[in-house]
């Protein structure tokens, strides 16, 4: 039972794999210096929406434990998830973000939360990869009064990376990770990323190799899942909305001169 995941729930040919780059070099990057939907409810027709339901700082407030997977009746899966700092004012309907997707509370009590998880978001983030156990990171939807910590999230997972090196540097730990093309023209050196749910400062970006790379302080090692993760492994990646809106605006010549 404790090795039970959505991978093996899941038919073979869904959804579909994407390659593990566990082929590739390790080799760090030089360092010069220090979706998807809000919630597996809504239809790939919402998308179009640009009404931000809710959003997140990027600010990881507490790991969750996933208790049990499982088919739900909804023909999609229920994940259930051991917690206590998101519980404290949760309601049915609220959005949590875990590692990063923004999902919607099905049932909870006093010890866990349920959230159903959708075909196509399997199919846009990592949490196929889940198992009984696995830790994951959890953050509420921002309240108008809170400190905003990190940036802008939305919780919609833009696509997957893979971790290709993990190198420790005192007691900082680097993390290079690999992003399909589409994804990287918006990452940008010393811009944000949301890593699983986690916002980090990017280092540096490399064309060639097609990655990215940030580092990790101790602190926030202790306090996020990446660093139990492996290399080969799946990341949800959200990039920074303004980049997005920003290359629509000029596709659209909103800045065309007459």
């Amino acid at each position: 039972m404790a090795t039970l995941s959505l991978n093996n729930l899941l038919p073979k040919s869904f959804p579909p794999q994407l390659p593990t780059f566990t082929s590739l070099r390790p080799n760090l990057l030089r360092f010069d210096s220090s979706n998807l939907t809000c919630g597996s409810h809504r239809s790939r027709r919402r998308q179009q929406n640009l009404t931000i339901r809710s959003v997140f700082t990027g600010i990881v407030e507490e790991m969750g434990q996933v208790k049990n997977i499982g088919l739900a009746d909804h023909g999609g899966f229920d994940l259930k998830i051991n917690a206590r700092v998101v519980l404290q004012d949760v309601k049915l309907g609220d959005s949590i973000a875990v590692n990063g997707t923004c999902l919607t509370v099905t049932d909870f009590d006093a010890e866990e939360f349920t959230v159903g998880l959708a075909p196509e978001t399997l199919r846009k983030t990592s949490l196929e990869e889940l198992e009984i156990g696995s830790p994951v990171n959890l953050e509420r939807a921002l309240q108008p009064v809170s400190r905003m910590g990190g940036h802008v999230v939305q919780g919609h997972v833009d696509g997957t990376g893979v971790i290709v090196s993990m190198e420790v540097e005192g007691d900082s730990l680097w993390v290079k990770v690999k992003a399909d093309k589409g994804l990287l023209k918006y990452i940008v050196p010393k811009g944000f990323v949301a890593v699983d749910g986690t916002s980090l400062t990017v280092v540096d970006v490399s064309d060639e190799e097609s990655c990215f790379n940030f580092m990790l302080v101790a602190y926030t090692q202790q306090n996020v899942v990446i660093p139990t993760k492996k290399v080969g492994q799946k990341v949800n990646l959200e990039v920074d909305i303004m980049g997005k809106y920003v290359e629509r605006l000029l596709s659209t010549g909103a800045f065309s001169t007459p």
